[in-house]
């Protein structure tokens, strides 16, 4: 409908514009910082000797909450946290990686779930993102998409991250848009992605207030910090070994000892028992202790890395006199990570493609801990330490999976300085309390789109002095683990991968009086157990989490066998690159040829194709006139290399790979023999989380050569044909696949 008229002439008519969408009066900008796989205890305000003074001042220039609660997982958490609803309600009831077919469990958000930026829009904002996404299926990451579910196609103006749920943070798998793009530096360079990250918000963040100073933005900022991989400055690694060469078990006394004086826990808080398999730090051999000090000494560089990279994203709000006006969030998705195992790992890709990494190799890698070939994860007793004093890790339903640390700041808007707020809240009662402060109603359409009710609880009265109990119940679910929270009362439920659901032996907490979930008191309160348990039971059918499902091992591969089907044929042209591991060929476990169509000068060499990066990958390139294929498997390389130079001239290089108890690998050139090899090594279960180029290798190198290592030929294609013979060990891709979540 529009105001103008229109006659025939200027002179008869008259113009008219629509009226810009305006923010609610007073409407702050929002800074929300999401990190990545940080425990409940590893803010320095938290209870941590890890350096955050960043995060620290922003505690003690506003809120800190006891009671925040996550999803138990990456994926899941940010639905909740983006759409003020329940992951399963949205259809992310596990992770973006797969679709099982179910309406809770499509691995992207529903339409009919609208974003907070999206809702936001309405209100007249701006909206950026930077960081991790991973909430649309991976196999929809690739160049055609479809877009939809990127940042750009569910309410963000701009994006500056990564897609997956993690990358290399010195060469990272980067999005700018919906455009892949490579990193502006490189490690030698002094690069890193946490930098890099922060100085794209400042830049959003002029940019919008050089262009629309009276409209206010919401900046989105997920840090890769503290996810595996563990990479950091070396000089802040050394800084910490020191500092936890006592181990794990004092770490957690003193974790303990400071969250009581901090008041953040009550002063009768009990530690549970170390959980299962973690053994007493003494009993570990003196290089053992070493090993795991540094692996954990990388994590909390990680994290000190990321509160320094903050300090100067708020020093640019002070200086550009907006810091009284944003209302900054910081928060982590999920409780630290178990999928370093019990001893921790410098490099996973080797041990999830069937590689041992003994100690004796892991401690003689100890000085590469943290650097640009490594894929290191500290071990299960740190991750406890983390989760001080919570029960369990990430992916699981106790405490330890599921409370996370909560800091909200906002000077023009929060008179508490340095308060506490105890009361239970969840991940999906973000966007609601956002809405609330901002005066924004949840629209009932968007984009022609009927939409889900808000399910999260509004905790905007936190922000003066009051604290209001939550009153409605909340369930949690993941890989089949399960728990609800009513009242202060919660029931939980560890779940023995592939044993029966009604076998799970559930307990019960009364955690307004038990913080750290140590008296089960399901024997002396079963009328109150079974009341929770029938509670969980009608939640999980009213927010889609049923049919429970915990096959999350076998979910990894029908995923890819269904996502490429019959296909067993690619055709890469010159120029193409950054094609996502989702999506690429598929050539783990079964036979497959690679035939690049190339014209040689004398002297021409680089990459034909690389998939993979210096932790594990395959590479078929040209260098000193020969044709060479390289076998990455977690660092351990197997070279074949042809017995002929190539001369200059039209040719067709190939490498054939056949599986029998050994990978046999032919070199071809023309169609003949060139030269043979066979290993051990293969790709069982898992390549790369950094995708496939063409002509070139960009960022980490799969093999001995600088990146990029750009093929000075011409390459005119390169084709990919593979056997159907493909055999997928379901509990071995899943774990291998759960490394990277």
């Amino acid at each position: 409908m529009t105001g103008a008229k229109i006659g025939r002439t200027i002179a008869d008519s008259t113009p008219w514009w629509p009226a810009k969408r305006k923010a609610p009066k007073g409407a702050p900008n929002i800074l929300v910082v999401l990190f990545d796989d940080v425990g409940f205890s590893d803010f320095g305000c938290y209870g941590s000797p890890i350096a955050t003074p960043t995060i620290d001042a922003l505690a003690a220039d506003g809120l800190r909450y006891t009671g925040f609660h996550t999803t138990a997982m990456c994926s899941t958490t940010r639905a909740a946290l983006l759409t003020g609803r329940n992951h399963h309600s949205v259809g992310v009831g596990c992770l973006a990686n797969f679709d099982s077919g179910y309406p809770g469990y499509r691995g992207k958000i529903a339409p009919e779930a609208g974003t907070l930026a999206e809702m936001l829009r309405t209100g007249g904002y701006r909206n950026y993102m930077l960081g991790k996404w991973h909430v649309t299926s991976l196999t929809e990451t690739g160049p055609t998409g479809p877009f939809d579910g990127w940042p750009l196609g569910r309410g963000f103006d701009r994006f500056y991250g990564f897609m997956d749920a993690e990358t290399d943070q010195f060469a990272p798998e980067l999005v700018r848009d919906n455009t892949p793009i490579e990193p502006p530096k490189g490690y030698a360079d002094g690069y890193h992605l946490t930098e890099d990250l922060t100085d794209q918000a400042i830049r959003f963040i002029a940019d919008h207030t050089a262009d629309a100073p009276e409209t206010p933005w919401l900046t989105w900022l997920a840090f890769g910090a503290c996810h595996a991989p563990h990479q950091a400055p070396r000089e802040l690694i050394m800084k910490y070994d020191a500092i936890f060469a006592e181990g794990w078990d004092v770490e957690r006394d003193r974790r303990l000892a400071r969250q009581k004086a901090l008041g953040i826990v009550p002063a009768d808080t009990r530690l549970p028992p170390r959980n299962d398999f973690v053994r007493p730090w003494a009993e570990h051999t003196s290089d053992e202790q070493r090993l795991f000090t540094r692996l954990q000494a990388a994590f909390a560089a990680m994290l000190d890395h990321a509160d320094r990279n903050l300090a100067r994203l708020v020093a640019f709000l002070d200086e550009a006199g907006l810091r009284d006006d944003t209302l900054i969030l910081v928060m982590s998705d999920n409780g630290a990570s178990q999928e370093g195992g019990p001893l921790g790992m410098v490099n996973a890709m080797g041990p999830y493609n069937g590689k041992p990494e003994p100690i004796a190799e892991k401690i003689a890698r100890i000085d590469d801990i943290g650097g640009p070939d490594t894929h290191s994860n500290f071990p299960w007793g740190w991750a406890m330490a983390s989760n001080t004093p919570l029960k369990r890790y990430k992916q699981n339903t106790h405490g330890g999976g599921i409370r996370d640390p909560l800091i909200a700041s906002w000077p023009g808007g929060i008179a508490a300085r340095g308060e506490l707020r105890h009361g239970f809240r969840h991940a999906s009662d973000v966007t609601p309390t956002l809405l609330e402060l901002i005066g924004i109603e949840p629209p009932a359409t968007l984009t022609g789109v009927a939409q889900q009710p808000i399910e999260g609880v509004s905790f905007a009265a936190s922000f003066g002095q009051a604290d209001p109990p939550r009153g409605a119940p909340q369930y949690f679910e993941m890989f089949g683990h399960r728990g609800l929270w009513k009242d202060g009362w919660k029931a939980v439920a560890y779940h023995p991968p592939g044993t029966p659901f009604d076998t799970d032996v559930w307990e019960l907490y009364h955690l307004d009086k038990d913080f750290s979930e140590t008296e089960d008191l399901a024997a002396t309160h079963p009328e109150k157990l079974a009341e929770l348990i029938a509670e969980w039971w009608v939640q999980a059918e009213r927010c889609k989490v049923l049919p429970l499902d915990d096959r999350f091992a076998p979910r990894f591969a029908e995923n890819a066998t269904r996502f490429h089907g019959p296909r067993k044929h690619f055709v890469f042209h010159a120029g193409m690159g950054h094609l996502p591991t989702d999506v690429a060929p598929d050539v783990r476990s079964r036979a497959f040829i690679i035939e690049a169509h190339v014209k040689l000068a004398d002297g021409d060499q680089g990459v034909l194709i690389a998939h993979g990066d210096a932790t594990c990958g395959y590479a078929l390139f040209v260098r000193d006139g020969r044709l060479i294929y390289d076998m990455n498997v977690g660092g351990l390389h197997a070279q074949t290399v042809s017995d002929r130079t190539i001369p200059a001239g039209h040719h067709r290089l190939s490498v054939a790979v056949r599986n029998a108890d050994k990978r046999f690998i032919s070199l071809l050139i023309d169609g003949e023999p060139a030269g043979a090899g066979e290993t051990q090594l293969g790709f069982h279960n898992f390549i790369s989380w950094t995708g496939l180029d063409i002509g070139r290798d960009r960022g980490s190198p799969v093999a001995d050569y600088a990146s990029p290592f750009a093929f000075s030929g011409i390459l005119k294609k390169v084709t990919v044909t593979m056997d159907p013979d493909q055999v997928l060990d379901g509990n071995a891709i899943g774990e291998a696949e759960m490394a990277r979540q």
